[in-house]
């Protein structure tokens, strides 16, 4: 079974602070995983310094990096007349759009028309890690002088993972022993070395103590396979004594109880295995599969098998892009990732590489992934279409985003969250009759109903004009979070702008900016209030600041003009209703601005201004 070493580091802040994390590249070594350079980009190369910090200075200079050449006499072309040119632009092109498949075609069909660029072939091996193609990668390992470990460090586990795969644990094996892969990427591939090395035979260095380098999660870790491994080796007694120390640690212990208690049951120790899961519960320290195996034992059904060999090695490297997320290496956990599913492909993996690549800014990439989920995978399918929306959504691609909730709510329609998803999507496109319709369905509108689903009821039967039943929902949101403060400027707001409960929707907005001094959209309420109360030079200092802080809202400009226009700044308001026409504004607020030019400053919208003629010169 995985350890969640992500969960472990979110969760445990202690064990945090004490680890030395595993070194995630630093920002003068190339990314793992990036687009093509544009044509334009100056790409500085790495320097090794000395102790003084000035380049350290070398017997025998390394040897020049060649440059992509402004033009080759001939051209480099297919048979077919297809140029290394135009394969380098479609494939930079491909990526940029996020199809990375495509992408990395085309540039691996560039890089074979010219392979003695090591500028082009990096390119090529980074599509082609992005894209999946492994064994595409492995072949083409970028090695020349200058080339970031981060880069062939990664080219040579892949290489270890694709002869293991291609070849078999021995020569595998034989391989990462004589050439060793170094940091960034050790960690990882020492996990899946045990396993290889176990299959290979050779259990000297299977069973081999973690290196003195590694960090304490790490050690963790490495331990942790250990023990599985002297399981397998029938050492019984010392697997038990590993899986104690791991059991015993006082913050990391929890997650290992789950192997700790499968152990005991293959061991024929269902009692003690059962307490074990059982007081892991009661400590509030239960993941979902440990509640599953108090059952199976309640149950006395069989255990869970032993690993095997190939799983392990698929398990290790999951275990390593634990680590990676949960220090923001997403770029690395994709690798390793890919390498898990090219050894035990499931769904589950091919989810969690799709939100990485999403979570290292490769929207595209992680969207493709996600999408070859199939609708047979049931919730599996329905959240990465989920994911695939909120993407989307970040991506201001509202219609491509409401489109996937729709398939996830109609793969998974008792799945709250992700109909609450749908609904809010919804929202955000001013659909609120179509929200609402979902909203006050039997599955969110229940006794129990979370604030969440009463503050986004409440905001959109404001919208459609269902005052009394916003106020209802509102009040009953903050009944269940009265600090909340997006609801309290709600609600506040919605007052003031009635023109009924001034002073009281004030009190409110008041409570919502002690929360939140900085929000832009609560310092309009509160000076919009003071507006709305006769108190224009009170509202001035709040709209201003709002202004600053939310300069393309349109709302929030015009409430300025009018305030402006009530200190008879008469010029300053006529320009910020100039400005409201410029940006993002519904038809209703354009009609009532345009008007207020019209009626009070005899004006016209600048882009209505006919340009003056200018008299032709006579000769």
């Amino acid at each position: 079974m995985t350890v969640s070493v992500a969960a472990l580091i979110v969760a445990s802040p202690a064990l945090a602070q004490e680890v030395q994390p595993v070194p995630a590249p630093e920002p003068s070594q190339v990314p793992l995983i990036r687009m093509a350079p544009a044509e334009d980009e100056q790409v500085e190369e790495p320097q090794d310094q000395g102790e003084d910090g000035e380049p350290a200075s070398t017997e025998l200079p390394p040897e020049p990096v060649v440059a992509i050449p402004q033009e080759w006499a001939p051209v480099p072309t297919t048979p077919e007349g297809r140029s290394a040119y135009g394969y380098y632009l479609a494939g930079r092109s491909a990526l940029a759009s996020g199809d990375t498949q495509q992408g990395a075609v085309l540039l691996q069909q560039a890089n074979r028309l010219t392979p003695e660029q090591p500028r082009l072939r990096e390119q090529a091996f980074t599509a082609a890690i992005l894209a999946g193609d492994l064994k595409f990668a492995a072949g083409i390992v970028p090695d020349a002088p200058g080339v970031s470990p981060t880069i062939t460090e990664a080219g040579q586990l892949i290489r270890g993972i694709e002869t293991y795969l291609a070849d078999g644990a021995r020569k595998a094996n034989r391989l990462l022993a004589e050439r060793p892969v170094e940091m960034p990427h050790d960690r990882a591939a020492t996990y899946a070395q045990v396993w290889i090395a176990a299959e290979a035979g050779d259990w000297n260095r299977a069973l081999a103590a973690p290196p003195a380098d590694f960090d304490p999660i790490s050690t963790l870790v490495a331990r942790s396979n250990r023990a599985r491994l002297l399981e397998i080796r029938r050492r019984y007694e010392e697997a038990e004594n590993e899986w104690k120390e791991l059991t015993a640690h006082a913050v990391a212990g929890s997650l290992f109880r789950l192997g700790y208690g499968e152990f005991l049951e293959r061991r024929r120790r269902g009692e003690e295995a059962l307490a074990l899961y059982t007081a892991a519960i009661q400590a509030g320290q239960a993941e979902p599969r440990i509640y599953l195996a108090q059952q199976r034992v309640m149950n006395k059904q069989r255990p869970p098998a032993t690993l095997r060999y190939r799983e392990g090695v698929a398990m290790s490297l999951r275990t390593a892009a634990d680590q990676m997320v949960a220090q923001n290496a997403n770029e690395f956990a994709a690798v390793y990732l890919r390498l898990s599913q090219q050894i035990s492909p499931n769904a589950q993996t091919q989810a969690y590489i799709g939100q990485t690549l999403i979570n290292g800014n490769l929207p595209g990439a992680g969207r493709a992934v996600l999408a070859e989920i199939p609708p047979s995978e049931g919730p599996l399918y329905a959240n990465a279409r989920a994911q695939r929306g909120m993407s989307f959504d970040k991506s201001g691609m509202n219609e491509e985003a409401l489109a996937e909730f729709k398939l996830a709510a109609e793969a998974a329609p008792d799945d709250a969250p992700i109909v609450y998803a749908l609904a809010n999507m919804l929202i955000k496109m001013e659909r609120f009759e179509e929200a609402l319709e979902i909203l006050n369905g039997p599955l969110l509108n229940t006794a129990d109903q979370i604030y969440e689903v009463r503050f986004m009821r409440g905001a959109a039967l404001e919208a459609v004009g269902r005052r009394a039943e916003a106020e209802a929902e509102l009040n009953a949101a903050l009944a269940l979070q009265p600090n909340e403060p997006s609801a309290l400027n709600y609600l506040g707001y919605l007052w003031v702008e009635s023109g009924e409960r001034v002073d009281e929707g004030i009190a409110l907005i008041q409570r919502a900016l002690a929360a939140d001094p900085e929000d832009g959209h609560y310092l309009d309420s509160l000076g919009w209030g003071y507006f709305k109360s006769g108190k224009p030079e009170q509202a001035l200092e709040p709209i201003e600041k709002a202004v600053a802080k939310e300069p393309a809202n349109a709302e929030i400009n015009d409430h300025l003009g009018d305030v402006y226009w009530a200190l008879g700044r008469q010029k300053e308001a006529g320009f910020q209703w100039q400005r409201v026409l410029t940006l993002d504004v519904d038809d209703k607020r354009r009609a009532e601005v345009e008007a207020k030019l019209k009626d009070r400053l005899n004006q016209l919208p600048y882009d209505r201004v006919a340009p003056a003629v200018v008299p032709a010169t006579q000769p």
